[in-house]
């Protein structure tokens, strides 16, 4: 194949459809949003040329159609076309977002036949042109659309970290959809914005972000189909948890790789510690409302010291921590007892990834159950999702769902000492695919 090049054609900025009103112009951040990193969260979304998937417009209206929604889009999203201001919140002044088009010069069916590489999805996301260590500057949004010879297309959405956690970026990306699909573009409920008032921001707010470890690291793709999934639950089920559910039994199976790897280069013993991020949304009391906008996420640990890896064992381990947060945080994470509570837990979480330690320790983040599958921008239903590679740190392991929904798609980023042990596991390569073809 040729090598992929994306000639970008044009670059804008997008504001909202109508000016913000002067009362919501200053918008609070919570807590969960002022502890998050400096950084976006991206997916890239591809769209294969259906014909018979366009009864609503003409490929040569989607930019158009895709500009003019993305404005409406900002009129029910107004925080993401503002700035933050020192940390504390968002200056909502309709500064806009970064909207850019691409041209690539191949076909739709070139990247998907071939294996994806991290390296190739850096074509479809957007570049930052201000520095990222001036918020007051950075755009809370930047998109890139990129067309293919074909007419198919690539949307690559990246969304700051400080304003918004997956289930956020989803339901941005889908209320674009929506508003690209639909004349009134009012189809999806619009965002609810309460998370500040209970889990109110600090103004004098002592460092606590995450230092990871500087080391030369290598992610990979992993596709878990839904046969394997079920014979993977079959396999990891026990009188503890009868029915593990399908991100317990992948996330298990990937600890106990990630421990075999671990323990194969040392003669002693280390705990292994799992950390799980968890959308809380529904888990405090009282519950949050689904479409809440903002970084509403926090994490559970749990550590083995078992001599023997058993995979049951390690689903009973999540099952315990998952129930065990929501006992213990459905009331902590509000009000004035919510920043003890997240400073521990997060200065905890640096000295795991920062320090060799004593301590082996991997994080898992999973996007599964978020419906960026059924964004539909008027080109049919998405051939294939996944993620940028903005998060991905050494020892993170981020899921999403496959097209069909019952499968999972893993990237996994070790060392790459870890990495070249990690893959050749045979457990992991009896129910995993590595890096397989995406078929359209």
């Amino acid at each position: 194949m040729q090598e992929i090049k994306v000639e970008m054609i044009s670059r804008e900025v997008i504001k909202p459809s109508c000016p913000t009103p002067h009362h919501l112009r200053c918008f609070d951040l919570s807590l969960l949003d002022q502890l998050q990193p400096e950084n976006y969260i991206s997916v890239v979304i591809f769209y294969s040329n259906n014909p018979c998937d366009l009864p609503h417009f003409k490929a040569v209206d989607i930019s158009h159609r895709l500009k003019t929604s993305l404005s409406e889009t900002l009129r029910r999203f107004y925080p993401l076309a503002g700035r933050v201001k020192n940390n504390v919140s968002i200056e909502c002044n309709d500064a806009g977002v970064d909207y850019l088009e691409a041209r690539v010069n191949c076909h739709l069916s070139d990247i998907l036949e071939q294996r994806p590489e991290q390296k190739m999805l850096y074509h479809f996301l957007p570049k930052v042109t201000e520095p990222m260590d001036q918020p007051s500057l950075e755009p809370l949004v930047l998109v890139q659309a990129s067309f293919f010879e074909c007419g198919g297309l690539a949307i690559g959405v990246c969304v700051s970290h400080k304003v918004a956690d997956a289930a956020t970026t989803s339901m941005f990306t889908n209320s674009w959809a929506s508003a690209a699909l639909a004349a009134s573009g009012e189809a999806v409920l619009p965002p609810e914005f309460s998370a500040a008032s209970r889990i109110p921001p600090r103004h004098k707010l002592p460092p606590l972000a995450m230092s990871l470890a500087n080391e030369t690291t290598v992610s990979r793709r992993y596709v878990f189909d839904a046969p394997k999934i079920d014979a993977l639950k079959t396999k990891a089920a026990s009188a503890n948890v009868l029915q593990p559910t399908r991100v317990e039994a992948v996330s298990s199976l990937i600890w106990k790789c990630a421990i075999t790897v671990s323990r194969s280069k040392r003669k002693f013993l280390l705990p292994s510690r799992l950390t799980q991020v968890v959308n809380i949304r529904e888990r405090l009391t009282p519950p949050f409302p689904k479409n809440t906008f903002g970084n509403l996420v926090w994490f559970y640990s749990r550590e083995t010291t078992d001599n023997e890896i058993q995979l049951h064992r390690l689903v009973t381990e999540l099952r315990k921590g998952k129930e065990a947060f929501s006992e213990d945080y459905a009331s902590k994470l509000s009000g004035d007892e919510t920043f003890s509570v997240d400073s521990q837990d997060i200065k905890h979480l640096s000295s795991l990834f920062a320090s060799e330690g004593n301590t082996d320790h991997i994080l898992i983040s999973s996007w599964c159950r978020y419906p960026l599958y059924e964004a539909d921008f008027g080109l049919g239903k998405p051939t294939w999702v996944t993620m940028g590679n903005n998060l991905m740190f050494k020892n993170s392991i981020f899921l999403m769902d496959t097209r069909d929904g019952s499968g999972i798609e893993a990237w996994i980023t070790l060392s790459e000492e870890d990495m070249a042990l990690f893959e050749q596991d045979k457990d992991l390569l009896g129910f995993a695919s590595s890096n397989p073809t995406v078929h359209d």
